[in-house]
């Protein structure tokens, strides 16, 4: 449903679109022992993002030269801005890769390990420096329940208990 939703958000708006958000969705797989987090970003925004903070005003993301891959530079990117701590101790990310989608990069990161937990912790800071209402939902399922989070530039950072 959250997908599609983007999705519908996504082609509704593109190519200029007004609304400025991301979504990222979390889930505890409790057989595996990992969260998995698949977070969906508009793809001009990142690229105007990372242009900016690169200072390289000629970057294509979905391109880039120099040697560099699209993943490269969203990697070190968003795991500059996006951290998740379990009971109040910050988690190891593990970046994965990423796939285009229309107009929304889709990037896979996990946290492997995961013991028991009562409380997540998550900052989101993407696009923020670049835009003053882009708003970062973020969806946490486990065991079936999802709870959300809204993030924004004056609150980045959210905690839910399950």
């Amino acid at each position: 449903m959250i997908a599609f939703a983007f999705t519908f958000l996504l082609g509704w708006w593109a190519p200029a679109h007004p609304i400025h958000i991301s979504v990222t969705e979390i889930e505890f797989d409790e057989r595996e022992k990992e969260l998995e987090i698949v977070m969906r970003i508009f793809a001009d925004d990142l690229e105007l993002a990372i242009r900016t903070e690169r200072n390289d005003p000629d970057l294509d993301l979905l391109s880039p030269a120099n040697d560099y891959t699209t993943d490269q530079l969203a990697k070190e990117y968003i795991l500059k801005r996006f951290e998740i701590a379990l009971d109040g101790k910050r988690q190891r990310l593990v970046y994965l890769g990423s796939e285009l989608d229309g107009d929304a990069l889709v990037f896979f990161i996990q946290v492997p390990q995961v013991k028991n937990w009562k409380s997540i912790t998550v900052k989101n800071g993407v696009i923020m420096e670049t835009y003053d209402d882009q708003s970062n939902l973020v969806h946490v399922s486990v065991k079936g329940k999802t709870k959300s989070l809204r993030l924004m530039r004056n609150n980045p950072l959210g905690t839910l208990t399950f």
